[in-house]
């Protein structure tokens, strides 16, 4: 036995580096892309996190600096993520910029390898899923953008599917949620499924370090709490296609903002009540990873805004319907839903609405318009009902 099993780690051994050449291959033509955009359209994102390391090493304050035009993005994160962006602060911008982006794509393998662990048992199946998730538009805009999103993803689900963690389970989703908020989503689900010992460090981690920054930036974490917090516009336009969770496509349809902030609440309750219980009926099939990507579309439909980059969620969604992939029917639902997500759906809608045909222009403009946020409430169905009783057929 021990003679069968050398070969087969040699055999993998040297797939790796084929596998690594593969997936660099795939994903340069979007590195060059936006790596070598115009100055003031590069890792928009990732200036805003530089310059908020900047703020706190000279002492400035963190919440009153706009990057320059035609951005004018302000710093919209809790103050620990200014401390965390420091680092960044110490680079030259050029620099900070190439080890963003390889720590994008390490954050995708990290997601890419948990959330198809089933299926990912050769290092050249582990390439095909690096670069068909690379291409999924969430992830080809964290890369545009130098966007956060994929590094949270990947600590939520390492915490809550690596079989033996060598960190305090919870400990990394306290950290996601002191870093972006939404991932707080994932104490809830904690509490729902009675994980008490994972809540309780998810919370402490939570707490520990949301207080650190008053301790070491008292001024900033003031301001923060207290005033940047409470002004939603520092997002950016709530109205922009590319908020795409339930209150953005309310918003698109132009209602009274009484009538918008009402249904907001009646839906955020509704797909509150089917999401998280759907994720608890997952974990007690011991599904875990559809339980995941179930709170993972929470954090983005609950959220008053969430641009299309905070769907990078879909690649954990593909590893709960793929599975062990022996299922074909599976397969092609997951196939089905890696094509919606790579093509600029919401954006088609905006080309339909300038089209200004009447009657049919506003109508299909809009719904086309929202498609990754209808998009997203599908999966919690898909993932929730239809994913069940296809499990149940086998």
């Amino acid at each position: 036995m021990t003679g069968g099993v050398a070969p087969s780690i040699r055999r993998r051994w040297w797939l790796w580096p084929l596998a690594l050449a593969l997936v660099g291959l795939a994903v340069w033509p979007l590195v060059e892309t936006w790596l070598t955009n115009a100055d003031d359209q590069r890792l928009v994102d990732l200036d805003v996190y530089r310059t908020g390391g900047q703020m706190v090493l000279e002492g400035r304050p963190v919440y009153d600096f706009i990057t320059p035009a035609p951005q004018l993005l302000p710093f919209t994160y809790p103050p620990v993520a200014a401390l965390l962006a420091v680092p960044l602060a110490w680079m030259s911008w050029e620099t900070a910029q190439w080890v963003w982006t390889a720590g994008v794509y390490a954050a995708l393998a990290v997601t890419v390898g948990f959330a198809f662990r089933q299926v990912n048992r050769n290092p050249l199946v582990f390439a095909v899923l690096m670069v068909a998730c690379a291409y999924l538009m969430p992830i080809r805009d964290q890369v545009r953008f130098g966007q956060v999103d994929i590094l949270l993803v990947a600590l939520c689900l390492a915490d809550c599917v690596a079989k033996r963690p060598w960190w305090p389970r919870g400990f990394l989703i306290g950290l996601a949620t002191a870093v972006k908020l939404t991932p707080g989503v994932f104490l809830v689900y904690l509490l729902v499924t009675r994980q008490w010992k994972t809540f309780w460090m998810a919370a402490f981690s939570t707490a520990a370090f949301t207080l650190m920054p008053f301790a070491v930036i008292p001024r900033d974490a003031v301001d923060f709490w207290f005033r940047a917090l409470l002004d939603p516009e520092r997002l950016g336009a709530n109205a922009a296609t590319t908020n795409q969770s339930m209150r953005g496509m309310l918003i698109r349809l132009y209602l009274n903002d009484w009538v918008t902030s009402a249904l907001w609440l009646a839906l955020v309750a509704v797909v509150a009540w089917y999401g998280f219980r759907f994720a608890r009926e997952a974990l007690d099939r011991g599904d875990t990873m559809t339980a995941v990507a179930l709170v993972g579309l929470m954090a983005v439909l609950l959220s008053p805004v969430a641009w299309i980059h905070h769907l990078a969620w879909v690649v954990v969604v593909l590893g709960a319907l793929v599975g062990n992939g022996s299922d074909v029917v599976r397969l092609r639902v997951a196939a089905g839903v890696w094509l919606y997500y790579v093509v600029p759906i919401p954006w088609w809608g905006v080309a339909i609405k300038a089209a200004e045909i009447p009657v049919v222009s506003p109508l299909i403009g809009k719904i086309v318009q929202n498609a990754f946020g209808l998009g997203a409430i599908a999966l919690v169905w898909l993932l929730g009902v239809w994913l069940p009783k296809r499990r149940q057929i086998l």
